[in-house]
């Protein structure tokens, strides 16, 4: 029986109370679209990526339940918290790459019609989260809606809920903030 989102809601209430019980009852109606969510991340990552989805998801999930003051409004804002957690997790690995290999460049990364592919590098990781960085400096929603779209899997619904907007401002929030990496990806590397 699928979990609905009020029952995952309560739990995250729960959990939040400091009742143990509910952050066990909590594993395993998470742990799936948790998994999705990094299998979807991790795809787009360079084909012999040495991180695997199963890490990226524990990592996640011990840093969302190590949340001292954490205030769960729902299942959706557990999955925006978790989106932005398993971004700074991969940024994380990138870096640790980058320098392992003593500085190498960033390379670039595309946009494609519905999601940003990175192709290649530990880099393109690392230059979609300086851009990101951007964005938010020029408008913090727009790299929210990115962060939960790209980062978290979410659909547009699910994206809306998560920030409290409609669907609609999602949609077009989403449109202007791939123009915007789009254009801000094809720039020549400064310096």
């Amino acid at each position: 029986m699928e979990p609905t989102s009020r029952d995952v809601t309560l739990l995250l209430q729960q959990m939040e109370r400091g009742d143990g019980d509910a952050a066990n009852k909590l594993v395993p109606l998470l742990y799936r679209e948790l998994r999705r969510m990094a299998a979807s991340q991790l795809r787009r990552e360079r084909p012999n990526h040495t991180l695997q989805p199963t890490a990226l998801v524990n990592e996640a999930y011990l840093r969302l339940v190590d949340q001292k003051n954490a205030q769960w409004q729902n299942r959706n804002h557990f999955f925006g918290v978790a989106s932005q957690l398993m971004r700074r997790i991969l940024v994380d690995y990138a870096r640790a790459q980058q320098a392992a290999k003593r500085g190498a460049g960033a390379g670039k990364v595309s946009l494609d019609e519905a999601m940003i592919v990175s192709e290649e590098s530990a880099g393109d990781v690392l230059a979609l989260d300086e851009t990101m960085k951007r964005l938010a400096d020029q408008d913090p929603q727009l790299e929210r809606i990115v962060e939960l779209r790209v980062f978290g899997g979410l659909s547009v619904e699910e994206a809306a809920a998560a920030l409290s907007i409609s669907p609609a401002t999602v949609k077009r929030h989403w449109s202007m903030a791939k123009a915007w990496l789009t254009r801000e990806m094809r720039k020549p590397e400064s310096g």
